[in-house]
């Protein structure tokens, strides 16, 4: 079987260390990538699997001008109370253990961002950080044909880890970000988009801002016994 040779300039970090390393960076600084670099980091997650190699995913990245415009449209949308029309409705009704988790990360980063229980100015200000794309570079927007069901959402699911994995190769950092499914409409003007892609959700990515206080936020994994279950027999 032919394996195909990486580039000489390529990162040399391991999978484990990328794993580990990565995280949802939520404060990013000004500085451009270099597009043969943008290119190759979505040459490598072209790689990912997909069933029957459908290669479902859609991709629009947005960056200089383009990114700013849609930051603002994002935000004064949000800000002024436009209800979202989403393409894919967002099913997320945590209970028990799954409640507990996602309560405990809001603490977690609101602690960091110094945000109180009551404080509704701040956490509205928090809730529009996400259109403002944590002041990232790029924004990347991901869909797929809306004939595809959940199976297929599953192959996006796995392209956008890889393509977070591989930024962390090459010392980015990035946040996936459910909210980027709020106004699909604005994408698609953007991108002129007339093939019926449905937007499933969005990343920001760039270098991480070390100076942002929300960046100091950690979680924490239960044990595989929470999640996992061996059986022989």
């Amino acid at each position: 079987m032919q394996v195909e040779q990486a580039l000489a300039n390529d990162p040399t970090m391991s999978l484990i260390d990328a794993v580990y390393s990565r995280r949802s960076v939520r404060g990013f600084l000004n500085k451009e990538v270099p597009q043969a670099t943008l290119d190759r980091i979505f040459e490598i997650a072209q790689k990912s699997p997909s069933n029957c190699n459908v290669q479902p995913w859609k991709v629009y990245v947005a960056s200089g001008a383009l990114k700013d415009r849609l930051r603002k449209e994002m935000v004064e949308r949000t800000a002024g109370g436009v209800t979202p029309n989403p393409d894919y409705e967002y099913r997320g009704d945590f209970q028990n253990e799954y409640r507990k988790r996602q309560v405990d990360c809001a603490v977690a980063l609101y602690n960091e961002m110094g945000i109180g229980r009551d404080d509704k100015p701040g956490r509205l200000r928090a809730v529009l950080r996400n259109f403002e794309f944590f002041d990232a570079p790029y924004i990347a927007f991901i869909g797929m044909n809306p004939n595809f069901g959940t199976t297929v959402a599953i192959d996006v699911g796995m392209f956008a880890q890889t393509l977070m994995l591989t930024l962390v190769a090459f010392g980015l950092h990035s946040c996936p970000m459910g909210t980027m499914r709020n106004y699909p409409d604005l994408v698609r003007e953007a991108f002129d988009i007339h093939d019926g892609t449905k937007i499933l959700f969005g990343i920001s990515f760039g270098f991480e801002d070390p100076g942002v206080p929300a960046n100091r936020t950690r979680t924490t994994r239960d044990p595989i016994s929470a999640n996992v279950i061996f059986k022989s027999e």
